[in-house]
């Protein structure tokens, strides 16, 4: 008997065609997403003079006033440009999950561009969402626009489309192996070679066009190498059990407030209404501003004390959730893997008051790794992106695994639900 992973390609016939269309989808993922850290990058500099680093210490350096005018006036120019995009170009389509798991992989170009353009500009002025749904976006509806020019086939158009995807999160983050497997794992829910080549290809291509102007270092850099304890084995277990059931809660959250987000010209009183008091929030807690990078890097250091790390557990998820029920379009990803870090860090230090020995960094990895894999529905992809991102934690592989397993398996076991699946827009029945 033949290996049943080669015996075929599938729906997708791999030829030749199509692998020229992969390797120019992730040179124009790549190029697009230099293009959108560009502008990331641009407005955080106006914004809070922000140069590197630490962005929240640039926010924490602005005065109060500034913090919250700038998210308000973010606010302003999100519910605008976001209204005028969706009224005006609402034959064309800017979902990307939806698109690829309920429709026929198109997206609309011109509508994805500009919605991509706009939610990089509020996330650089302090909006709490993540940066990864633009280039994420952009590289599907690259896929999208180059499968009709090279005249694929629906099966390969959409298997171009999801490689398109995943290598925009790829490119991005610097995570050329976890933005394949998430096309795999996430998007298609395939390992099957066929699936496996082209989605490793276009990441590749991908991340290393973005090197152009993005580094190619880790995006969590100076992260100890831990090792295992038996304090953090048995902890390990018992955080999964209740990483899963926060998974739940907060995917339950997102779902909602996806589904009842405000829309049209609601949007125009309530964005800044609700941007403008999650900068109040902001006077006190600058970490809340932003995709939440730096207070997950801080909970992986191991900078922080307790009591500030279940204070920011508790508020991550609420402003992220609140930014979204306003109207705005953006990622979860970073806003998830930062709560499980930080939570991670608070309830590993409290471990730590019964059964000291382990380092606070250490605990915020496996509570990262089993928040964004549980989340995801996608263990595996959790824990390969957790490693790539802080180039780190092999030496606790163990639990690691064992949290992410368990937390997994809890929120599939009560829900199944993931935070893109729980935001698909309904259907109505037949």
């Amino acid at each position: 008997m033949e290996q049943p992973n080669v015996t075929g390609d599938g729906d997708a016939a791999l030829t030749g065609r199509f692998w020229i269309a992969v390797v120019v989808t992730g040179v124009a993922t790549g190029l697009i997403g230099d293009l959108l850290m560009g502008i990331l990058q641009f407005v955080e500099r106006l914004a809070f003079n922000y140069h590197g680093g630490d962005y929240s210490l640039a926010v924490a350096a602005s005065s109060p006033l500034r913090r919250v005018l700038s998210l308000t006036l973010a606010g302003i120019v999100g519910a605008s440009a976001w209204l005028l995009i969706r009224r005006f170009l609402s034959h064309e389509h800017s979902d990307f999950d939806d698109a690829v798991w309920q429709g026929d992989s198109e997206l609309g170009v011109r509508r994805s561009f500009l919605t991509s353009i706009v939610s990089e500009v509020v996330i650089g002025m302090g909006a709490s969402v993540g940066r990864e749904a633009a280039p994420k976006l952009m590289g599907g509806a690259s896929g999208s626009l180059l499968s009709r020019w090279f005249h694929l086939t629906p099966a390969q158009k959409h298997l171009l489309v999801a490689c398109g995807g995943g290598a925009g999160l790829a490119c991005v983050y610097n995570v050329p192996l976890g933005g394949a497997i998430f096309t795999a794992e996430v998007v298609l829910g395939s390992f099957a070679l066929p699936t496996v080549l082209p989605a490793l290809l276009c990441s590749f291509v991908a991340t290393g066009t973005a090197y152009l102007t993005l580094s190619s270092r880790a995006t969590y850099v100076d992260v100890p190498n831990f090792h295992v304890t038996p304090s953090l084995m048995v902890w390990s277990v018992v955080a999964g059990l209740v990483i899963g059931l926060l998974a739940v809660t907060y995917i339950r959250v997102i779902g909602w407030v996806s589904h009842v987000r405000a829309s049209g010209a609601r949007m125009l009183w309530l964005m800044p209404l609700t941007f403008a008091l999650v900068g109040v929030i902001g006077i006190k807690y600058p970490q809340i501003f932003g995709n939440g990078k730096d207070m997950a890097h801080d909970a992986l250091l191991g900078a922080g004390s307790i009591a500030l790390f279940g204070i920011l557990w508790a508020l991550k998820p609420l402003v992220t959730a609140m930014t979204l029920g306003s109207g705005a379009a953006g990622g979860v990803f970073t806003p998830f893997m930062a709560t499980g870090a930080v939570f991670g860090a608070f309830a590993g230090g409290l471990w730590n008051l019964a059964w000291p020995g382990t380092p606070i960094g250490a605990f915020a990895v496996v509570g990262a790794a089993a928040m964004i894999g549980s989340s995801m529905q996608a263990p595996l992809a959790g824990l390969v992106l957790v490693m790539e991102l802080t180039h780190a934690g092999f030496g606790i592989m163990l639990p690691i695994m064992a949290a992410t397993v368990i937390a997994t398996a809890v929120s599939r076991h009560i829900d199944g639900y993931s935070i893109y699946s729980a935001r698909l827009p309904r259907r109505a029945a037949n």
